[in-house]
């Protein structure tokens, strides 16, 4: 088949985007190191670790939220803790963070390692470093976070206006990925975060109620889980209420999501997307096949690479930007 002039023009702008996304994260990977704090400041994982298990002890719903905060953060200004900044027009007041909470943990850790070892520890790596202790307190995988990265000097509102989005369709959440050097394994993967946690009936309301011209709900829903969904989000009701994305697992981090996707007991409509796209169906059935549990694709380690190279966006490293000494607002 011919292409024309345009198309393969859009076709190689594409494979160039992608290869230098792919080369940006493979540089970064190189600057960060695991056990980075290891002689500057030998305690801090363990410090990190400590005040988030008292958090999610205290309220099991810190763990996904201190899940989520990695996750808004990288995909804004990189993962250089720019979401944490409190400020008028700082980027956490943007509509795609509603709802974002943790930062008084993040705080609270910054305090104690500001005590231990003074303008050391950046504010961007203890973002990830407690993202993956509440994975492990959730019973997800344990896994180790290389460290090194430094604080961002901007967090503008308006940056935040490309967040993926959960009325997106597949395709607009599939390019915004690959924008950030991610693949449609990657979206996946990360989106299956959604295995702990909870969303407000807000975000349900058109789902359920207006979804059709004329009114009506998501034809995707199963039958089953409809009366459920409408019985927690009633028509004009509270939209303030939450309830569990992962149906019948939010508190634990497993592989949940990803059935109630195939079987049409996903709450959240992004999470619908993913199995009407052939690429990211075909990766979420894979995880189901007859051998998956003997010769793979295994879910947990699939996440934990995810993730990992989730935490190699934009980060500033060497003296770029600053190690913060209060983690809400810049030096």
């Amino acid at each position: 088949m011919a292409f024309s002039s345009s198309l393969k023009t859009n076709l190689v702008s594409i494979a160039l985007i992608s290869s230098l996304s792919f080369r940006f994260l493979d540089f970064t990977q190189a600057q960060l190191q695991l056990g980075f704090y290891s002689s500057t400041c030998p305690n801090a994982e363990s410090i990190i670790s400590s005040v988030v298990q008292e958090a999610v002890l205290s309220n099991p719903t810190i763990a996904p939220a201190l899940l989520r905060l990695q996750f808004h953060d990288c995909f804004v200004e990189g993962c250089d803790g720019s979401i944490l900044i409190n400020k008028p027009n700082a980027e956490r007041g943007a509509f795609g963070h509603q709802g974002l909470r943790g930062f008084e943990v993040i705080d609270k850790a910054k305090a104690q390692l500001e005590v231990e070892c003074p303008g050391l520890v950046s504010c961007a790596d203890i973002i990830a470093l407690a993202a993956r202790d509440s994975i492990v307190l959730s019973k997800g995988p344990d896994y180790q976070v290389p460290t090194g990265r430094r604080d961002g000097l901007r967090s503008n509102i308006s940056d935040a206006d490309n967040m993926p989005d959960i009325s997106d369709s597949v395709q607009v959440l599939k390019d915004k990925f690959m924008e950030k050097g991610l693949t449609d394994k990657d979206l996946v993967l990360l989106n299956a975060a959604h295995t702990i946690g909870t969303t407000a009936c807000f975000f349900m309301n058109e789902r359920l109620y207006d979804f059709t011209p004329g009114g009506g709900s998501d034809p995707t829903i199963n039958p089953q889980f409809l009366p459920e969904l409408e019985s927690r989000c009633p028509k004009n009701g509270d939209i303030n209420i939450r309830l569990g994305i992962d149906r019948g697992s939010e508190l634990t981090f497993d592989t949940q999501i990803l059935s109630n996707i195939r079987n049409g007991f996903a709450v959240l409509e992004s999470d619908a997307k993913l199995y009407d796209d052939i690429s990211t169906k075909t990766h979420i059935d894979s995880y189901f096949g007859s051998s998956s549990s003997i010769f793979g694709p295994f879910f947990e380690s699939d996440f934990v690479s995810s993730i990992i190279k989730m935490g190699q966006i934009g980060v500033k490293i060497g003296s770029e930007g600053e190690i913060r000494r209060v983690c809400s607002d810049f030096n």
